[in-house]
């Protein structure tokens, strides 16, 4: 069982290290229902949520971190906090939280595109310090420890060190942004920024990795009747600042995690940082257009 001693940082590679081989267990559980010939189209449904489909794959991931990670940590000193198992609104009353996505983008996973993932992030008075983003199709997991930078190990084992690119001209920038999922006002925003190209992505943790592989420069989360939840940022919030980018509120405030209500509401931007604050303000600019055109 591991516990947390006075000087509680040197603990989080030992834990980055559990982290990262539950991630593995998990991938290998959601490969073997994706690319199952007893249930090719993955329509195992158990029902659905407000948000979307539940599969058995979201549940038997589900079951395995959360059995994993109370085996190695325990429920005196960690809280836990996952899509498939939060009820309620108050917060989960640890200073320490594990904020879990067992499956992120279900419908990706359902529709066969292959971009989902698994997002597992431990965080500290509702800021991320560990973070695990693993994507099954690609046979990678992105880690990263808070003031300690972001790498990617691949299937085999390897592990090398992973940065944004330095792309520092908005003309010059690819948005990442999901085939589905944008109301009218989002996408009237996305189409008169004035960027390069946008490329087309699935789940959260998929997008933020095109950032880290630097195939995309920027992505963007608008609110409109519904919200994403602390289980879609909190690990690929990390992965991205801790490889040289940013993740705030259009305003720049930094997003916070287990505040009651789990949604994420406004507008947020990531990127690879060097023109974060110009994009930021566009988008505060570029929304105020389109509110007043009505």
């Amino acid at each position: 069982m591991v516990t947390l001693d006075t000087d509680w940082t040197v603990n989080l590679e030992k834990i980055a290290a559990i982290a990262r081989s539950v991630g593995w267990g998990a991938a290998d559980i959601l490969r073997s229902y994706y690319h199952s010939q007893k249930n090719p189209e993955n329509l195992e449904l158990e029902g659905t949520k407000k948000d979307g489909p539940v599969t058995a794959a979201d549940l038997a991931t589900n079951h395995y971190i959360l059995e994993k990670l109370q085996a190695s940590f325990g429920v005196q000193n960690f809280g836990y906090l996952s899509e498939e198992t939060h009820q309620g609104t108050d917060p989960v009353p640890f200073p320490w939280v594990w904020i879990i996505d067992p499956l992120d983008g279900t419908r990706d996973f359902i529709d066969k595109t292959g971009e989902y993932a698994i997002h597992i992030a431990l965080t500290y008075q509702g800021r991320p310090v560990v973070a695990i983003v693993a994507v099954p199709e690609a046979e990678k997991l992105y880690f990263a420890i808070k003031d300690k930078g972001t790498c990617v190990e691949t299937l085999q084992g390897e592990v090398a060190p992973i940065r944004v690119s330095e792309r520092n001209n908005i003309e010059d920038l690819s948005l990442v942004v999901s085939r589905t999922h944008r109301d009218e006002r989002f996408q009237k925003l996305i189409d008169r920024l004035p960027i390069k190209g946008r490329n087309y992505v699935g789940s959260v943790g998929c997008k933020i990795a095109t950032i880290l592989e630097q195939h995309s420069d920027i992505y963007i989360s608008l609110s409109g009747k519904s919200a994403p939840k602390d289980w879609d940022f909190a690990a690929p919030e990390l992965i991205l600042t801790e490889a040289g980018g940013k993740f705030t509120h259009f305003n720049g405030d930094p997003l916070t995690y287990n505040k009651g209500d789990v949604r994420q509401w406004g507008g947020l931007l990531a990127s690879n940082g060097l023109c974060h604050e110009m994009l930021c303000q566009k988008a505060i600019e570029l929304l105020e257009q389109i509110d007043a055109e009505g």
